[in-house]
Order: C-alpha cells, then sequence, then structure tokens
C-alpha cells in the first residue's frame, strides 16, 4: 500500500540505546532539548553562504510507494560522531560535488564544501551547519546489511602467455542495449525491437526483430534489455556459462589476460580492478557494461552442494575451496550468470570510478540503492568492523551502486584496493544502521 507520513519510528530512549552499543563519544542531547547551531566555520575562500533551515528533529517522511521511512535526527544521536575523520568524509564529498554543484538543491553545499578548511574540526562544522541528518528505515526494520567491496590487484599480462590466458574483455561489437519503459517490467510480451545504432535499439511496432520479454532476466529494477540481433530476433545476450566457452572470442576486443580465473571471477563481481604485469606497470580496468543477467551467489551455491558450510564462503573462504578443487571451477562460476565487461582506465592513482562518475576514496565511499540513497550525498553508517568486530561508525559518501545492493537499508563499504582492502572486504557481513545527510530544506526522494 502506498506510505504517508507516518508516526516517529525510534523513541528518544532507543536513539540512545543504539548509539551505546556502537560506542557512544558522539556525546548526547536530552529527549526534547534543541541541539545549539553550530558556529560558522572559517573560511579560506570566501564568506559563508547560507545555510537554510533543517529539519526538525523527530520528522518523518515517507515518500509514497517507497516502503521506506526517513526520521530527522540530531547529529548527537549519531554514535561516534563527534570523534570521526571528517575531514576524509569532506574531500570524499568534495568529489560528489563535480556531478551535483549544477543541481540547484546541492549548489550551495559545493560551494561551500570547496571554501570550508581541510581540518577535522571545520569539516564537522560544515555537516552540522548544512545538512539534515535523516535515520533511514525499510519496511518498518532500522537495521539492514553492511558488506564490503574494493578494487583488486590481479597479476597477468597485456598478451597471452602460459600464465595469463584468461581474458578481460571490453565491450563486445553485438551487444546492444534497448531501454525498457518501466510499463513493460512485468511483461511477458513479444515485442518489436529496431536498431538505433552501434550497440542502441529500441522498442518500436515498426522494428524488424521480434523479442520476447518472457526470455529476458527482467527485475523491478531492470530499465534496458541487453541482447543480441540473431536472424530475425533480439535476444538475451550471452550468460557467462557461454561467454567462457569461447562464445564471444572473435566479438570482443581483449585489454588484458589474467593469470588466476578466481580472481577475475571476483574483479567482476567489484566492477573494477588493477592488472599488474610482469614489468611492474599496472593496466587500469574500470566497468563498461555487462549483460543484464541475474547476479547468482555462488557461495549460497556452494553451501547448497555441501562444497562449503555457509559461514566459510567468505571471499577467501570461497578462493581456498577453488584453488583445491579446480575441476569445480566450470560449474560453480556458472552459477552466477551476470558478466561484466571493461574499459581500460588512465594509469593515475585515484580511485576506480561509481556509478556517479567520481573517483571512489577507500574508508569514505560507499555503493547503495539508487532508489533510496541519493548519488552523491553523505551517508553515516554505524556497523561492525570486519578485523577488530568492535564499532565501525562512518561518514562515508554514496558514490557507486551495484545489482547486489538492494534495499533501503543496505550499503557496501569502499575499502580501497589491493590484498589489504580485499581481506577487510571478503569478511564484511554485518548489521548496520544507516543516516543519510542531505542538504537543509531537502526531502528524502525515492526513484522506483
Amino acid at each position: 500500500m502506498p506510505m504517508k507520513f507516518t508516526r516517529l519510528l525510534l523513541p528518544a530512549a532507543a536513539a540512545l540505546l543504539l548509539a551505546g552499543c556502537f560506542g557512544g563519544g558522539g556525546g548526547r542531547h536530552r529527549p526534547g532539548s534543541v541541539p545549539q547551531q553550530p558556529q560558522t566555520p572559517a573560511q579560506p575562500g570566501g564568506a559563508a553562504v547560507p545555510s537554510g533551515r533543517p529539519q526538525a528533529a523527530g520528522t518523518v517522511h515517507a515518500p509514497s510507494g517507497s516502503g521506506a521511512s526517513y526520521r530527522a535526527v540530531s547529529f548527537a544521536e549519531l554514535p561516534q560522531w563527534s570523534s570521526q575523520p571528517f575531514s576524509g568524509s569532506l574531500k570524499s564529498f568534495r568529489q560528489s560535488c563535480t556531478k551535483l554543484a549544477a543541481r540547484p538543491q546541492w549548489s550551495a553545499v559545493c560551494t561551500q564544501a570547496q571554501r570550508t578548511g581541510a581540518s577535522d574540526a571545520e569539516a564537522r562544522q560544515f555537516f552540522e551547519r548544512y545538512f539534515t541528518a535523516w535515520q533511514v528505515s525499510g519496511n518498518g526494520r532500522l537495521d539492514g546489511t553492511v558488506t564490503g567491496y574494493y578494487e583488486p590487484v590481479l597479476t597477468g599480462d597485456t598478451r597471452m602467455n602460459g600464465r595469463a590466458r584468461y581474458p578481460i574483455y571490453g565491450l563486445p561489437a553485438d551487444l546492444v542495449s534497448v531501454p525498457l519503459p518501466a510499463s513493460l517490467r512485468g511483461s511477458k510480451a513479444v515485442v518489436r525491437v529496431r536498431a538505433t545504432g552501434s550497440g542502441s535499439g529500441q522498442i518500436s511496432p515498426s522494428g524488424s526483430h521480434t523479442a520476447n520479454l518472457a526470455d529476458f532476466p527482467i527485475t523491478e529494477r531492470s530499465s534496458s534489455l541487453k541482447g543480441r540481433f540473431e536472424g530475425s530476433r533480439f535476444v538475451p545476450y550471452y550468460t557467462r556459462a557461454q561467454i567462457n566457452s569461447g562464445a564471444i572470442n572473435d566479438r570482443a576486443p581483449v585489454l588484458a589476460y589474467a593469470d588466476d580465473p578466481i580472481e577475475l571471477f571476483f574483479m567482476h563481481i567489484q566492477g573494477s580492478g588493477r592488472l599488474r604485469t610482469p614489468d611492474g606497470r599496472f593496466v587500469r580496468l574500470g566497468f563498461a557494461d555487462k549483460n543484464e543477467h541475474r547476479y547468482g551467489s555462488i557461495g549460497r551455491y556452494m553451501a547448497d552442494k555441501g562444497y562449503l558450510p555457509l559461514g566459510q564462503t567468505s571471499m577467501q573462504g570461497i578462493k581456498r575451496w577453488m584453488a583445491a578443487n579446480p575441476g569445480k571451477l566450470s560449474e560453480v562460476l556458472a552459477q552466477n550468470p551476470s558478466y561484466v565487461f571493461f574499459r581500460q582506465l588512465p594509469g593515475d592513482d585515484s580511485g576506480p570510478l561509481g556509478a556517479l562518475g567520481v573517483p571512489l576514496s577507500g574508508g569514505f565511499s560507499g555503493a547503495v540503492d539508487k532508489r533510496y540513497i541519493t548519488l552523491g550525498a553523505p551517508l553515516f553508517v554505524a556497523t561492525i568492523h570486519p578485523e577488530t568486530r568492535r564499532g565501525l561508525n562512518r561518514l562515508i559518501v554514496a558514490q557507486d551502486t551495484g545489482s547486489a545492493i538492494k534495499g533501503a537499508v543496505r550499503v557496501d563499504f569502499f575499502w580501497g584496493y589491493g590484498d589489504n582492502a580485499g581481506q577487510s572486504a571478503g569478511k564484511m557481513k554485518d548489521k548496520g544502521y544507516v543516516w543519510m545527510l542531505l542538504p537543509n530544506g531537502m526531502l528524502p526522494e525515492y526513484h522506483p
């Protein structure tokens, strides 16, 4: 049923208990008291811009049809807020502003972000003065799941050799993307498709090809069909099993070759990576497109088959098992039909590009479901550190998405690149809580 404004979801006492569970340290205010407006920070680049009027704590907004609810809170309710490394959060948010600054609701805060000093104290005052914090809930639940991801570093070469023999494909020449109207997401109809250019098509009554929508892996989030023209039909693009068996050997450029098929598989999961060649050079690889088949969890499949206990299906556990059971490689990898195609990126040392189109910052960026969380917005996450098992409370920025990241309270925490980042990311899957920071006066939105 469509949701309207609802009553307050989290009483003040529960908010204080939540802060205590995650280590406290953020200061607390008495229920009903009004937090003081922070002082205007020093401005190295000019006078402060107007900050707008924050939403009153306790205000609840529930966009119709979303199943999500957002409650405005004071910053004192955020666990360990006062001890945050705010300078890193501000640096990451400035990256977002390269995309957000042209939008009216973000223009002022992005201008102020550039004028704010880089110290933790100045950055903290900036976030407190210019933003309202909204605690996010989904389907009546405040808690959700926080996982981790990273940018892998593979070994391989730009040419095939005895070790480097697993291709990393660029965009196939026959991959065609066709926009899918929302009205057809649940349809099993047969439609007509016409080519509109290289790699693009359109659903049109005048199309010369037929497409049976029942054959395509369409979900509630699908915005396009990814397929290929075959005779008079438009059919789904090849699956991982088909591609690994050579289906696109003569249809797609090979950007490089990896030494290890398991490491390559996990680069597909992460969506980007770096490949180190024998002479010490790095080839940077970013997401270009995908075949749009569903994401399938090989960890769940291995647990169901009895290959590994579910508790050991971390990235590290899967890698160890596959190394000891190479004969199961094709079977296991085929359980995830989704396949990613890459593009070569410039060789600088910035992070991989996220869905927002800006470089990700290790420890200060994350992937979200953009239906519920505004891309580019600061996001306070309270969860458990995968190594220390202590509270991990951090103001990151929502700069990426992922096919497995679904739901209002669902975050994939970006750890950076390399083996150490991979160790933390591979172990991370815990309960978490999320607060989205929006410019004062801006309400959360739902984009189905």
